[in-house]
C-alpha cells in the first residue's frame, strides 16, 4: 500500500520491545488509536530476568497487570550486596513490609519474557494493533502526519511516531550523532531450572556478589522454579584492543578470584552468548520536528547497575499517556492537533529525570568494582546502612510518572536526597 492509500495512524509505535508495548497499553488506555511495527518475526524475549521496582510495578498495578505479574514472578524479600572474594555480606535492604509501605508497590523478580507477555497481551486487549515482522527502515515527518516505510514494503502514515527501537536506535540520528559508549564490561546471563544451578544464594533474596572488576548476580524467578544469574566483568582484552574481547576464556579468569560459591555457581551459566554493555551519554532533546519522539533505550540507554533500564521505559509510557491526555483532544486526531505540545511537554518532563538515572547507574557501577583503599571505605559506608534506611532509594523508587493530569513532582515519598547510588543490587543488559 501507498501512504496517500490510508488514513493515517493517530499513533505509531516502532518497537515491540518493553518500552514500546508499554506504550502501547498506556496510549491505548487513554483512548488513543495505535498500532506498534515490531521489525522480528514475532514479539518475543531472551531467557532471563528482570528486577521491577516499585516505580515501575506502581504502573503495572495501575494497568491492572501487576497481580499477575507477581503470581508469575516472584516478591524477593532482600536486596543482598556481598563480597564476592570473600562472599561476606555487605550490606542488605529489607524488601518487606516498611519497604512497600514507604513506596506503595513491591519489588519484583521476572522473567523477561512473562512481563513481556503480560504487556503483549494487555496493549492488544485495550486495542492497539501489533504488527511483527515490519522492520522500519526510514520516517519522514511532515506538516500533518509522519510517512513511513519498511523493508518488506509497507508503508503507513501516522499523525504521531514514537521510536521504541532501542540503544542502537536508527532514528536517534535524527537528533543526535553520539553513538554508544561501550563500558569494556560484558555479561553472560540466563534463568535456567532450579535444579540445574550448581549452587544457589537465599531463594527469597535477590543478591550480588561484586567486586574488583567484576560482579555475579542471583534471583529465582517464577516462584522458585527457575533461577536467573547474571555474571559480568571487565575486559582486558577490550583495553587491548582485541576485537574479540570477554570471551568464555576471560569469564573463566575473571571468576577465578572469586569465593567458593561464585566460582562453582558461575560454571552453570551458558557460554554461547554474550552482552557487551553499553550506555549513551544523556541528552536533552528527544523530539524530531513535532511529530517523532525517541523513547525508553532510544532517548536514554543506561547501564545496568539500578536495574532501571525496564522501569524508565514504563515511565516514559505513562508519561507520554499523561501528556497527550492532558494536550490532545478526545476522538480522531486531525491534522492540526497539537501533537508537537505533548511530546515536547513528555520529553522536557523526562530528560532531566532519565539522565539522572544514567549517571547514577554509572557511578554505582564504578563503586561495585573498586579496589583497596576504595572498597574499604565502600564497604565501611554499607555497613552503616541499616536493612530500613531507604534515604538512597527515595529519589528513584518514589518517583511518579506524570499522567492522567497529576503534577510532574508527584511522588508518594516526599524525601528527594541528593544524586547518590543506592543500595540496591542489580544487573542486567538493561536489568537482568
Amino acid at each position: 500500500m501507498t501512504a496517500s492509500e490510508t488514513q493515517p495512524d493517530e499513533f505509531i509505535v516502532i518497537g515491540g520491545g518493553i518500552g514500546g508495548l508499554g506504550t502501547a497499553l498506556a496510549l491505548a488506555r487513554a483512548g488513543r488509536q495505535v498500532r506498534v511495527l515490531e521489525r522480528a518475526g514475532a514479539f518475543g524475549e531472551v531467557g532471563a530476568g528482570i528486577q521491577l521496582a516499585p516505580n515501575a510495578t506502581r504502573l503495572l498495578r495501575e494497568w491492572g497487570l501487576l497481580d499477575r505479574l507477581i503470581t508469575a514472578g516472584l516478591v524477593p524479600r532482600h536486596l543482598v550486596l556481598a563480597d564476592a572474594r570473600t562472599g561476606r555480606e555487605l550490606n542488605r535492604l529489607d524488601l518487606t513490609g516498611p519497604f512497600t509501605d514507604r513506596y506503595l508497590a513491591p519489588y519484583v523478580v521476572a522473567h523477561r519474557r512473562d512481563l513481556l507477555d503480560l504487556l503483549l497481551a494487555g496493549a492488544a486487549g485495550a486495542g492497539a494493533v501489533l504488527e511483527p515482522g515490519r522492520e522500519v527502515t526510514a520516517i519522514r515527518p511532515g506538516p500533518d502526519a509522519v510517512e513511513i516505510d519498511c523493508a518488506s514494503g509497507q508503508r503507513y502514515r501516522a499523525r504521531a511516531v514514537v521510536a521504541a527501537d532501542g540503544l542502537h536506535s536508527r532514528f536517534r540520528a535524527m537528533v543526535s550523532d553520539d553513538e554508544p559508549e561501550c563500558s569494556g564490561y560484558v555479561a553472560y546471563r540466563g534463568a535456567i531450572p532450579i535444579e540445574q544451578a550448581s549452587r544457589t544464594a537465599d531463594l527469597s533474596d535477590v543478591v550480588a556478589f561484586i567486586g574488583p572488576g567484576m560482579h555475579f548476580v542471583q534471583y529465582a524467578l517464577r516462584g522458585g522454579s527457575y533461577y536467573n544469574q547474571v555474571a559480568v566483568f571487565r575486559s582486558e582484552r577490550y583495553r587491548q584492543g582485541d576485537p574479540d574481547w570477554g570471551g568464555p576464556a576471560e569469564l573463566r579468569e575473571a571468576f577465578s578470584r572469586a569465593c567458593p560459591h561464585v566460582r562453582t555457581a558461575v560454571q552453570a551459566i551458558r557460554t554461547d552468548q554474550r552482552w557487551p554493555m553499553y550506555d549513551r551519554t544523556p541528552i536533552d532533546n528527544w523530539v524530531i520536528g513535532d511529530r517523532v519522539t525517541l523513547l525508553g533505550d532510544a532517548a536514554h540507554p543506561m547501564l545496568q547497575y539500578l536495574a532501571q533500564g525496564a522501569c524508565q521505559a514504563l515511565e516514559d509510557a505513562a508519561a507520554l499517556a499523561g501528556a497527550v491526555e492532558r494536550h490532545l483532544p478526545a476522538g480522531p486526531l486531525g491534522p492540526d492537533a497539537p501533537v508537537g505540545v505533548a511530546l515536547h511537554e513528555f520529553a522536557r518532563e523526562r530528560a532531566p529525570r532519565t539522565a539522572r538515572v544514567q549517571r547514577n547507574a554509572r557511578t554505582w557501577g564504578d563503586i561495585w568494582h573498586v579496589d583497596g583503599i576504595a572498597a574499604a571505605l565502600r564497604d565501611d559506608a554499607l555497613a552503616h546502612r541499616g536493612p530500613t534506611d531507604y534515604r538512597a532509594t527515595d529519589w528513584l523508587f518514589g518517583h511518579t510518572a506524570a499522567q492522567r493530569g497529576s503534577s510532574p513532582a508527584a511522588s508518594p515519598v516526599a524525601t528527594m536526597p541528593p544524586d547518590a547510588p543506592t543500595a540496591t543490587p542489580t544487573t542486567s543488559r538493561d536489568e537482568t
